[in-house]
């Protein structure tokens, strides 16, 4: 594995972009400790209505919810929704707590943050093709922009910027090695799974080959996955699609988390990922 540049690149990446200095990597026990006080698991501010609404809205059969999976029948109960979300993401499994708090399971975002890493060891070593995107511009681009810069400098080739992408009344724009939606001069938040396809799409136009791994979330993830393309996302307690994804074996990984904290408070997990992988400029 290639890492002699990553020193470089830790500091700024080939297109230019400062990045905030890495904190060192934090131990298990203490990354999950930060995790319940930035309020990225544990009590996390997504409300418990808002979770089984959405729950629900998945059982229903509304394809916003699905996040690009194509998930049939086989979900048409939200209590088999929640049992699954209790188990994966370590929301509360009482189907009588209706109102109120509802948690993340700090313990299953590092579980996952080390199955994820298992991934991204992979891809360094095979120096695969690899696409990420996020959703989450004000949010998750922070932790995208750290894995992209990482994962160039252990001799992946990232999927480079497609011109004339248009989705959602967009633009797909690539910044720092990361897709994200671009509209009324702003990146956005967006859900949707067309901007996946779209680059997907682009790519078999043009005769260039498929990525071997996608790494993102919302309907980013789902679409890749749905398309049988190794993924591996972050995924909110009110996204329940990519916990099912997971489980159903479209993707690889999908990691509990709040996924629209303050981007400087993911640094600690970052760093964490990028060391279990291997990744970080001490390995």
């Amino acid at each position: 594995m290639r890492r002699a540049s990553h020193a470089r690149a830790a500091g700024r990446d080939n297109v230019g972009m400062p990045m905030d200095p890495a904190p060192a990597a934090p131990s298990r026990q203490s990354l999950a400790a930060h995790l319940v006080r930035t309020r990225i698991a544990g009590d996390v501010a997504t409300s418990r209505e808002n979770n089984l609404d959405h729950y629900r809205e998945l059982a229903e059969g509304n394809r916003y919810f699905w996040l690009g999976l194509e998930l049939g029948d086989r979900w048409r109960d939200p209590a088999d929704v929640l049992e699954l979300m209790a188990e994966r993401c370590g929301v509360v499994a009482d189907p009588a707590h209706r109102r109120g708090q509802d948690t993340i399971d700090p313990e299953l975002t590092v579980d996952a943050l080390d199955r994820m890493a298992a991934v991204l060891h992979k891809a360094a070593e095979n120096t695969s093709r690899v696409l990420l995107a996020t959703g989450h511009p004000a949010g998750l681009f922070a932790v995208h922009h750290a894995l992209a810069a990482a994962l160039r400098a252990a001799g992946c080739t990232l999927v480079e910027p497609r011109e004339n992408l248009y989705a959602d009344g967009g633009e797909i724009r690539h910044l720092a090695g990361v897709f994200m939606l671009h509209r009324g001069a702003g990146l956005v938040h967006t859900h949707s799974p067309d901007p996946m396809r779209e680059i997907l799409v682009a790519l078999e136009r043009e005769g260039e080959p498929q990525p071997d791994l996608v790494i993102a979330d919302h309907g980013w993830a789902g679409c890749a996955g749905g398309r049988g393309i190794d993924t591996v996302g972050f995924a909110d307690s009110n996204d329940p699609a990519l916990f099912v994804g997971e489980a159903e074996g479209s993707l690889l990984v999908t990691v509990p988390l709040d996924d629209n904290v303050a981007p400087h408070l993911y640094a600690p997990m970052t760093a964490y990922l990028l060391a279990a992988a291997g990744l970080d400029a001490q390995s």
